[in-house]
């Protein structure tokens, strides 16, 4: 049975800080929905209504675009040992990226990531918890390393030359806002 908060009440937050792993859906108003899983030691509950997560250079940057076609976020948490339990954090999220005023403040709050491209902040305005009985047991085994190890083979050169060779739009042609490089 689902229940709905207003905020992210202390067990949320104690749920979700014990995480080694969340998903962030968002849309554009046509094109493709996009489910990122995310991992490493990047997000992060500011307060009961505020999450921020790093992101990484990747493959491609659906986020970005969507969010600032449309701000629509949800980020949902899956308990793979325990509790079953699944926990999503509605709202609008806003995108901050290196240069961005608040840049070094938010990007503070976790350890340095080269090839870092973004921190999002989700406003939360729902959040529902609901049954993982579907969601089978996993042991978590470790981190992966390889995003830091591709980042230090690049070098900050060539990870701004990927950025803007593979980064700069979404699959569906949306311009992802990162800055022209010169």
């Amino acid at each position: 049975m689902a229940t709905q908060y207003a905020t992210i009440e202390p067990q949320l937050r104690e749920f979700i800080e014990q995480q080694q792993m969340y998903f962030v859906a968002t849309a554009a108003p046509t094109g493709r929905v996009n489910v990122s899983p995310k991992g490493l030691d990047t997000l992060r509950v500011l307060d009961e209504g505020t999450v921020i997560w790093l992101n990484g250079t990747g493959s491609g940057n659906e986020t970005a675009a969507h969010v600032l076609a449309d701000p629509r976020m949800t980020v949902m948490f899956c308990s793979f040992a325990g509790k079953p339990w699944i926990l999503r954090l509605y709202g609008t999220a806003t995108m901050t990226q290196p240069g961005d005023e608040q840049w070094d403040e938010l990007s503070s709050h976790f350890p340095p990531l080269l090839g870092a491209r973004q921190v999002f902040t989700l406003k939360v305005d729902l959040v529902q918890t609901s049954c993982g009985f579907g969601v089978p047991l996993y042991d978590h085994v470790d981190q992966r390393d390889l995003m830091p190890k591709w980042a230090n083979a690049r070098g900050p050169e060539g990870i701004e030359k990927y950025q803007q060779d593979k980064n700069a739009a979404s699959i569906d042609g949306f311009p992802t806002g990162l800055p022209a490089q010169g």
